[in-house]
């Protein structure tokens, strides 16, 4: 069972989503900035076709709470969400998870980029040594 849910608030000075889904007792969530207030429809719009294309971060162990059969008790619960529109703690430590991934990732590619430049100016050097060698 996967249950999502999407929260939409003002982080100075942009309107930012949270992603959050809950799969297999793991929460992973993914942050998303709008920019200028979003309406209803575009928000709408936006997880139709961007949903597949997130990149959500490691899952984090979470206890799920099963619904409520009553529909009116599911009504005022999300009333009361949407006063007081607050991320998770355990999205907070998900989205932190992806950062320090992301933050790995961009170190190693920036390594292995640098270790390439490093190798190209050394065979390019070692090239003008030869060539000036056989007086070229």
């Amino acid at each position: 069972m996967q249950l999502s849910k999407l929260t939409v608030y003002f982080e100075e000075p942009f309107w930012v989503g949270v992603f959050e889904r809950v799969s297999g007792g793991r929460l992973s969530a993914c942050k998303v900035t709008f920019g200028a207030e979003p309406k209803d429809y575009e928000v709408w719009e936006f997880v139709l076709k961007h949903y597949d294309a997130l990149t959500f971060s490691p899952g984090v162990a979470a206890d799920v709470k099963p619904m409520s059969g009553n529909p009116k008790r599911r009504q005022r619960e999300a009333q009361r969400q949407a006063q007081k529109p607050v991320i998770s703690t355990k999205s907070q430590q998900a989205l932190q998870l992806q950062r320090e991934a992301s933050k790995v990732e961009r170190k190693r590619v920036s390594r292995e980029q640098k270790e390439a430049e490093a190798q190209r100016q050394f065979d390019l050097k070692r090239q003008k040594r030869k060539d000036r060698h056989k007086g070229r």
